[in-house]
């Protein structure tokens, strides 16, 4: 009878609509106590116990990895990015990947513009001062007025950029790959370095993976490119961002503001300066958002976890 091990946060308060049928197959759930993920030392706690895992973000290290095998066959991770697992890892011990591609493309997407919307238009700050009784009319300015920079022109990266083009922006675009000449034409963005994106735009949207080239990509130096009057949106991955140096670029009025959905260190600790900051938007790793995009992940999550189990997953679920 293959152990599953459930750890993901999104999927664990539904895992019951999904119980019948995982156990017609034999297998038996764990659910991990967990708030966002469960680090290195508390999946060594459980190693050796499971065949499967349902999982988040969380920590499948090459020392978890090993300590896990030859008993795990499977992660099927919950959503798309899989920067927490050690991919060449799992290919030496043959330990199969599941995940979800392009999972969250509307929902972050809309994010983003959410951000944008917000610090454009400024009605949070409006709304606070006019629920404190003050009638004051602050300057915001219309989209079509700013410059847009993305940084990682993926999937996500190019809704955010068809977005942008229908508010009349400047589009700015940089990556490491290479980007079909037929979308740049498409949509009317410029193409440009790292630095030249950084100096010359009024939104900066991270919509980069993790990896070893992107990590702190945001950092003291690249913060000094930016324009104080710029706003960064992280809505990628924590660790793209130094965030002491983010931290000091909002301290000392080097960038004017930044919105925030995913952090280095989950949950953001509560003694962090971004939580007094009211230059600041901030939410909880939340711009997946949408119950259709969810149910989807859901679905596919378990059939992933199925398939590297060796099964035959049940039409239901495509």
């Amino acid at each position: 009878m293959p152990t599953v091990l459930v750890s993901a946060p999104y999927m664990i308060p539904i895992i019951d609509r999904f119980r019948p049928l995982l156990e017609s197959y034999g297998i038996e759930l764990v659910i991990a106590p967990v708030q966002e993920r469960l680090n290195e030392d508390e999946l060594l706690a459980l190693a050796g116990t499971f065949d499967g895992a349902l999982c988040g973000d969380d920590r499948y290290t090459e020392r978890v990895l090993q300590a896990c095998a030859p008993r795990l066959k499977v992660i099927s991770k919950w959503g798309t990015g899989i920067d927490s697992i050690d991919q060449p890892a799992c290919d030496r011990l043959g330990i199969r990947i599941g995940r979800t591609l392009n999972a969250f493309t509307l929902p972050v997407a809309d994010t983003i513009f959410g951000y944008m919307l917000a610090f454009a238009r400024l009605q949070p700050w409006t709304d606070r001062l006019m629920k404190g009784g003050v009638w004051d009319k602050l300057p915001g300015r219309a989209l079509s007025e700013c410059t847009l920079g993305v940084i990682g022109v993926g999937t996500i990266g190019k809704a955010v950029i068809r977005r942008a083009r229908a508010f009349g922006m400047h589009i700015l675009g940089t990556d490491i790959v290479e980007i079909a000449p037929d979308f740049i034409r498409e949509n009317e963005f410029e193409l440009t370095t790292l630095d030249d994106l950084l100096g010359r735009s009024d939104f900066v949207s991270l919509n980069c993976d993790l990896n070893p080239t992107s990590y702190h990509l945001m950092n003291e130096r690249t913060f000094a490119l930016m324009q104080p009057t710029a706003i960064l949106i992280n809505t990628a991955r924590g660790p793209v961002v130094d965030e002491p140096a983010l931290i000091s670029a909002l301290q000392c009025g080097q960038i004017a503001g930044a919105g925030l959905d995913v952090y280095e260190v989950e949950p953001l600790p509560l003694d962090s300066p971004l939580l007094k900051m009211d230059n600041v938007r901030l939410a909880p790793h939340n711009a997946n958002s949408s119950p259709a995009a969810w149910e989807r992940v859901h679905r596919n999550t378990v059939r992933n976890l199925l398939i590297g189990l060796g099964f035959t997953p049940p039409g239901s679920l495509d």
